[in-house]
C-alpha cells in the first residue's frame, strides 16, 4: 500500500475539501488555557466519528527518522491551528436528488447557538499535539524582496523543514502581508477555514491593526463560532457569502490588498490556517502591484489583454453583499493592464443560454477554445489534474468525468477533434484527502486513474499536497498546452454539472482559480516544463510544475488513502496508525 511519509499523515485527515453537506468544525479563537472538552458534534456521523478519533489517535511506536520534524520545537504551543474539520462531497449526489430538475433547495434546519456573551469558547487539544509544529529557522523568512518569478508569478509556499535551496522562491503567509511588498492599509481575505488569531498573527505589527473584511460561507453554529474568534479585534469585518443551492461551499481562496502604493490580487490554495502554511504544497498566484489610474480616466481604462479587471469585477458583482461594494470601485480605478492570466471562477447557481460559460469547467472549455491552439497527435497529450479532495461523480466514467469534463480538459483550440487522451489524475495517500469508503466503492473504476504524487523536483515528495492544479502534456511531459492552478477540486459541485438535456449547468460553490495560457506569454503553442524548479530565478521562460513528471501510476497494492477506515499495520513516518471511533 502506498503510504508514504505526509505531514500531518494520519492525525489530520479531512480538512478543507471541496463542498461539505453539513456544517464545518473549525478552530476556535486563542485561549490562555487549553482544555480537553470535545468539540461540539455536530453534522454528520461521519463527521462525528472523526472529532472523537482525532482526539485518539493511536501512537505506533517507532525508531524511525522523522526528516521533516528535526530541529527545536516550541516548549508551549497554543496556537492550535489546523483543527479544521469537515467532509468531502462524497455523498452530493444521494442527498441532492430532485434538486437537478430546477427544483428549490429544501430549507436548512436552523438551531439556535448557545453562546456566552462574555466568555470566549476554548479551543480543543490539537489533534497534532501541543509539540506538533517546530520553529522555523532563523532564516526562514525573507528580509528582502525574494528572487520571485516576474514572468508567471506562480509560487509554492514555503514548508518549514526543507532545505533552505527548496524555499527559495518560494512564499509564506507572512512575507506575502509584509512590507515588501507594499504598504497595507486595508485587506480582504476570502476563504473556506479561517483561525482568525493566527491569521492577523501573520501580519506585521504595523499592520495589524488595519480593517480586514473576511468573506466566508459559514452558516448557523459555525458562523457563530467564527464571529466568536474574532470577538477581540475590532479591526475585523465579515461578509457572508450566499449559499443558496443545498450542499455548495465558499471555496474561494483570494486576498485583496490595497496599499498606499497601489493594489494587489493574491489567488491561492490555502485556508487561514496554520497546518496549512506549515508542512503541506501549496500554490498561488500573486498579481503585480497595480497602481491608480489619473483621474477622470474612461471605464474601459487598466483592463488587461486577458480581461482580468472585468472577470474579476464580474466575480466580486456575484456576491451581490454591500460590504464589497467599496473594493469593487477601487478596482476600477486601479490599472490592471499587466495581467496575463485568465480568471476562472465558480458561483452558485443555476445558468442558462450564453451564461453558462461564466462560470465552472465550461468558462475553461470556452478559454480554451478561445485562446488555445490544436496540437499535432493531440490525443496523445495526456490530461493532469492534481487535487486533495474527490467527490462523488457516478457509477461509471461517463456519467461526468469520461463525459462533459474530458470534453473540456481535451479543448485546444477550434478543432472539431475531440480525442480520448490519456488521463492521469495525481491524488495522494494520506491524510488531507478526505475520501471516504463509502464514494470510494461507488466508484471503484476511478482508481485506475491514480497516479502517485512525487515532488522531488520541489523538494516537496513529503509535504501533503494541498495545492490543486490541472494541465495538458506532452506525451513526453516536456511542454504544456495550459496549466491551471485553482481552489477547485475533482467534483460537480465545484466545476459544475450540465442539467436538463445540457441546456443548463448547476454549479454549487464559489470557486477561484488562474490559468496560463502560451498565447498570453510566449509566441509557440506550448510551455517548456521547468525541470529544475528551485531555487526560483526571475527570469525563466520554462514554467515550474510543483511535482514531478511523468506521474507513476498506483501499483496493484497501491490504494488511495480514506479517512474512516482503520490503517493499524502501516504506521506513517510519524509513527501513528489510524484507527476511526
Amino acid at each position: 500500500m502506498y503510504l508514504p511519509y505526509i505531514s500531518s499523515n494520519f492525525h489530520q485527515p479531512k480538512h478543507d475539501p471541496d463542498p461539505p453537506p453539513s456544517i464545518e468544525v473549525k478552530p476556535e479563537p486563542k485561549s490562555d488555557t487549553v482544555t480537553a472538552a470535545p468539540p461540539l458534534s455536530i453534522g454528520s456521523e461521519a463527521r462525528q466519528a472523526s472529532q472523537a478519533s482525532q482526539l485518539k489517535p493511536v501512537k505506533y511506536e517507532s525508531n524511525q527518522s522523522r526528516p521533516f520534524l528535526a530541529g527545536k520545537r516550541k516548549k508551549d504551543d497554543d496556537s492550535i491551528s489546523g483543527w479544521a474539520l469537515s467532509d468531502s462531497d462524497d455523498d452530493d449526489d444521494d442527498k441532492a436528488k430532485g434538486q437537478s430538475s430546477g427544483q428549490k433547495d429544501p430549507p436548512p434546519k436552523r438551531s439556535s447557538p448557545k453562546l456566552k456573551k462574555a466568555k470566549v469558547e476554548e479551543r480543543p487539544p490539537s489533534p497534532h499535539g501541543r509539540t506538533y509544529y517546530i520553529d522555523e529557522p532563523d532564516d526562514f523568512f525573507e528580509t528582502s524582496v525574494p528572487p520571485v518569478n516576474d514572468t508567471y508569478r506562480f509560487y509554492l509556499n514555503k514548508v518549514t523543514g526543507l532545505e533552505k535551496r527548496y524555499n527559495t522562491g518560494a512564499l509564506h503567509i507572512k512575507e506575502i502581508l509584509s512590507p515588501l511588498f507594499g504598504t497595507l492599509k486595508e485587506s480582504v481575505q476570502f476563504n473556506y477555514c479561517f483561525d482568525i488569531a493566527w491569521m492577523l498573527q501573520q501580519y506585521p505589527p504595523e499592520f495589524r491593526d488595519k480593517p480586514v473584511l473576511i468573506v466566508h460561507g459559514d452558516k448557523r453554529e459555525a458562523k457563530a463560532r467564527l464571529l466568536q474568534q474574532a470577538q477581540p479585534y475590532s479591526q475585523v469585518r465579515f461578509c457572508q457569502a450566499k449559499l443558496d443551492i443545498a450542499f455548495g461551499t465558499h471555496h474561494t481562496k483570494m486576498m485583496l490588498l490595497w496599499y498606499e502604493e497601489g493594489f494587489r490580487v493574491v489567488i491561492l490554495t490555502s485556508n487561514m490556517i496554520r497546518a496549512d502554511w506549515y508542512q503541506k504544497t501549496q500554490g498561488l498566484w500573486m498579481s503585480p502591484l497595480y497602481l491608480r489610474l489619473p483621474k477622470g480616466s474612461p471605464e474601459t481604462a487598466g483592463e488587461s489583454p486577458t480581461l482580468f479587471k472585468r472577470d474579476l469585477l464580474e466575480y466580486l458583482g456575484a456576491y451581490r453583499a454591500p460590504e464589497i461594494t467599496d473594493w469593487i470601485q477601487r478596482i476600477r480605478e486601479h490599472d490592471l493592464s499587466e495581467t496575463r492570466v485568465y480568471l476562472i471562477g465558480s458561483t452558485p447557481g443555476r445558468y442558462l443560454g450564453s451564461d453558462m460559460e461564466r462560470w465552472g469547467h465550461l468558462r475553461l472549455r470556452k478559454l480554451l477554445h478561445d485562446h488555445t491552439r490544436p496540437i499535432p497527435n493531440e490525443e496523445k497529450w495526456p490530461v493532469i489534474g492534481q487535487f486533495s479532495s474527490i467527490g462523488s461523480m457516478g457509477v461509471d466514467k461517463t456519467k461526468w468525468l469520461a463525459g462533459e469534463f474530458q470534453r473540456t480538459l481535451t479543448t485546444l483550440g477550434k478543432s472539431s477533434l475531440r480525442p480520448d487522451p490519456p488521463i492521469v489524475i495525481v491524488v495522494p495517500a494520506g491524510g488531507s484527502l478526505p475520501y471516504s469508503i463509502q464514494t470510494a466503492q461507488k466508484q471503484l473504476w476511478l482508481h485506475s486513474y491514480f497516479h502517485r504524487w512525487q515532488a522531488e523536483t520541489t523538494g516537496r515528495s513529503h509535504a501533503m499536497p494541498h495545492i490543486k492544479t490541472y494541465m495538458r502534456a506532452s506525451p513526453d511531459f516536456t511542454q504544456l498546452a495550459w496549466f491551471l492552478v485553482t481552489s477547485a477540486n475533482l467534483s460537480k459541485a465545484a466545476w459544475g454539472a450540465l442539467e436538463k438535456n445540457n441546456t443548463q449547468v448547476m454549479v454549487r460553490s464559489y470557486e477561484l482559480g488562474v490559468l496560463y495560457v502560451p498565447s498570453a506569454f510566449v509566441s509557440d503553442t506550448t510551455f517548456p516544463v521547468q525541470m529544475d524548479v528551485f531555487p526560483a530565478t526571475t527570469s525563466s521562460t520554462s514554467f515550474p510544475v510543483p511535482f514531478d513528471l511523468p506521474p507513476k501510476r498506483y501499483s496493484s497494492k497501491d490504494q488511495p488513502w480514506m479517512w474512516n477506515i482503520p490503517y493499524t499495520q502501516a504506521p506513517d513516518t510519524h509513527g501513528n496508525i489510524w484507527v476511526p471511533s
